[in-house]
């Protein structure tokens, strides 16, 4: 989709932040010693994925030395190993791995974006980042006209978009929404169902709370929520010519 390319470029090309320009631009220079013959992205990282994509996943960040080194949505680092095996597992991916942007892997029916486009420092990002990053966010959602699920894969990605749908009015402020991994969300009729899982960081990783069986659960849980809405969806279509 040629909006799509667009909104990439211009996702590509930004420089809103200070603090993130500087610190994304110093790991791409100094690097890591297991990577110290590769040449880093050291950019804002775009979306990744299938346009016609009927699951949307939010992530927290790019990782300095993961999706800032490839220029790939959780490409080159743990978190994307343990998400694309998982995906890889439930038919959303090609492959089981990803290492970089020319590996071949490609996605079916899921798309891949992020709370923020460039890595932060400690992984955290400041409330001003959000806030200047959340129109790249908003932008996807509204060109990507398929997704029926918004799988939020930690709290921050989960909290970002239920402020964009709170800023919209598509939600009351005051509407209370917990996260939890496997929790789910009817916003409304015309809406994408919310879900939330756990962030697959080495820190829920190797602590075991995200395992594989898990994740896989939740990808599976979206995939039936995505089948159940084409359903309906042919359901009322066939009422409609009755």
């Amino acid at each position: 989709m040629q909006a799509l390319t667009v909104l990439n470029q211009k996702i590509i090309a930004c420089r809103l932040c200070p603090r993130l320009v500087q610190y994304r631009e110093q790991v791409a220079r100094t690097k890591r010693r297991a990577y110290l013959d590769s040449e880093y992205w050291g950019l804002p990282v775009p979306g990744f994925g299938d346009p016609k994509a009927r699951l949307l996943l939010i992530g927290l960040a790019p990782g300095a030395h993961g999706a800032n080194r490839t220029g790939r949505m959780f490409t080159g680092d743990s978190s994307g190993d343990f998400l694309y095996r998982a995906m890889y597992e439930t038919g959303f991916a090609s492959q089981p791995t990803s290492v970089s942007r020319d590996d071949g892997l490609r996605l079916h029916d899921a798309y891949i974006g992020a709370a923020v486009r460039c890595a932060p420092p400690a992984n955290k990002p400041e409330l001003d980042e959000i806030r200047n990053c959340r129109p790249y966010l908003e932008q996807e959602l509204a060109l990507l006209g398929n997704v029926r699920v918004v799988m939020a894969l930690g709290r921050l990605a989960f909290d970002v978009y239920l402020s964009i749908l709170r800023a919209s009015g598509k939600v009351a402020r005051r509407t209370g929404f917990t996260f939890a991994h496997g929790a789910e969300y009817r916003i409304a009729a015309d809406q994408p169902l919310l879900m939330s899982s756990y962030h697959p960081s080495q820190q829920n990783t190797f602590t075991g709370k995200l395992t594989p069986a898990m994740l896989r659960s939740v990808l599976r849980k979206a995939q039936l929520r995505i089948e159940q809405a084409a359903s309906n969806s042919t359901g009322r279509d066939s009422t409609d010519r009755a």
